[in-house]
């Protein structure tokens, strides 16, 4: 009896031993971030800016909240839909300005870009905005970002790169 006794308190002792060990070992490491430029994770608004000769301006700013990486963006957004309502509207959007200036993008750190309307008299009201944020390169960010707010836009629309600040 007493040889099993030291043999099992004996092997409990070196099972404990090694799990300690493997705990150890095991430490959980720390969770990255999740990307603020993921559309999931920003949130984004449309209001008038101060126009200009034969334009009209409308900003979108981008805004991250806490828990979510930095990320750096450039260039105009691409795949630019207007909507009105829920409707899609029929005005594509080209894109002026430099396309390759890199910002950086995420908590504490808005962005914002230009929507350049001509004001020639035949403008669309809209209410939302779709689009694809462009990465340094050329690349995109998967998936499709969405702004609201009381805009207009019209044939001619164009949109600008992507700016720090709000």
């Amino acid at each position: 009896m007493t040889l099993n006794r030291k043999l099992v308190t004996a092997a409990a002792t070196v099972l404990l031993a090694a799990g300690a060990a493997g705990t150890a070992q095991a430490a959980p490491r720390a969770a990255a971030e999740p990307s603020a430029c993921r559309p999931a994770n920003h949130l984004a608004t449309i209001a008038q800016d101060q126009s200009s000769a034969g334009h009209i301006h409308f900003r979108v700013t981008l805004t991250a909240p806490r828990g979510y990486s930095a990320c750096t963006l450039a260039g105009s957004p691409t795949d630019v839909r207007f909507s009105s309502h829920g409707t899609p509207l029929a005005i594509t959007a080209g894109r002026y300005g430099d396309q390759t200036t890199a910002v950086t993008f995420g908590p504490g750190h808005p962005v914002h870009f230009d929507i350049q309307v001509p004001n020639m008299g035949s403008t669309v009201p809209a209410d939302e905005a779709s689009f694809t944020l462009r990465t340094p390169g050329g690349g995109t960010i998967p998936g499709t970002s969405f702004a609201e707010g009381t805009f207009r836009v019209a044939t001619g629309t164009l949109i600008g790169p992507v700016l720090s600040g709000t």
